[in-house]
């Protein structure tokens, strides 16, 4: 059953105009609330907040046992990749745009938090896509990814040639700007942009999309989350890989990215009631005109 928070750790955009105003607002309302409140270290540093302990995120995930973070879904991705080892729940005050993932309006935080932290919530867990590019049988590089891992052509190049395995399954050459493979939350992301299928968060699978394919019967598909994909570069210059944030450029021809269910879920908390449907019909306007 769930319990009442005690400590929570609080994680803002400091970017955003006037965020170090909202941040107080919320730190001293989780406070009231009876929590003990800790800020994630860059947090802290960039808005000049010293009135509460200032944290790594490692430090926070040891020492809290909620995290309430404001801002948008980036702010959001950026910390649930690294907070996600823990196990620690997430909680999302949007004071972005879109907000698929932070869909705490700012406005109503104090009657939508309070109940949360009481321990009345709705809970939902989310996979993650992890993996790295391997050259001369090393890796070069890791990721972690919570929306989608981004293959992409140089700035100025022409289109990139890929070879695609599914474990150990040939499966296709893609001719293209590049090749997303997308998380069900991914999917909303990048991967809706370039034409791909919208995956419920409960289902266990994938979506790998081609951007701008120069063969148009080259589409987009949904796979099981198991296993792994492997991607080849075999020709183009100034190729790329992105997990989420974190990006690797000018992969030379050979190298292989490889890609696989993360061990770790994301946690996240909402309000009771709270429905995804409801969410997609909010964001994509798809109650328009009623």
């Amino acid at each position: 059953m769930p319990t009442r928070f005690r400590h929570a750790a609080l994680v803002g955009k400091y970017q955003a105009l006037g965020m170090r105003g909202v941040l107080q607002d919320i730190a001293q309302f989780l406070g009231r609330q009876g929590l003990e409140v800790s800020l994630e270290a860059e947090t802290a540093h960039n808005t000049g907040m010293t009135d509460y302990p200032a944290l790594t995120p490692e430090q926070l995930g040891q020492r809290c046992d909620l995290a309430v973070v404001v801002g948008g879904d980036g702010t959001m991705l950026g910390i649930a990749r690294q907070l996600a080892r823990f196990n620690l729940p997430l909680v999302g005050i949007n004071q972005g745009r879109l907000g698929f993932i932070t869909d705490l309006p700012i406005d109503q935080f104090e009657e939508a938090l309070a109940p949360m932290i009481a321990g009345d919530y709705e809970e939902e867990r989310r996979t993650m896509l992890e993996g790295g590019v391997w050259r001369d049988g090393r890796m070069i590089f890791e990721g972690i990814a919570m929306n989608d891992v981004v293959v992409s052509r140089g700035a100025t190049a022409s289109m990139v040639q890929l070879k695609i395995d599914i474990g150990d399954e040939f499966v296709a050459n893609h001719r293209a700007d590049g090749l997303i493979v997308g998380s069900p939350t991914g999917s909303t992301a990048y991967a809706l942009s370039a034409g791909g299928p919208i995956l419920h968060p409960g289902i266990a699978g994938w979506v790998l999309v081609p951007i701008a394919p120069h063969d148009l019967s080259n589409r987009p598909i949904v796979l099981p989350d198991i296993g792994e994909i492997c991607i080849e570069i075999v020709a183009g210059r100034d190729a790329s890989v992105s997990f989420d944030m974190q990006s690797l450029a000018s992969l030379l021809h050979g190298d292989r990215i490889i890609v696989r269910r993360s061990a770790h879920q994301v946690r996240f908390l909402h309000p009771r009631g709270w429905s995804y449907y409801a969410t997609l019909r909010g964001k994509l306007h798809w109650n328009a005109g009623l």
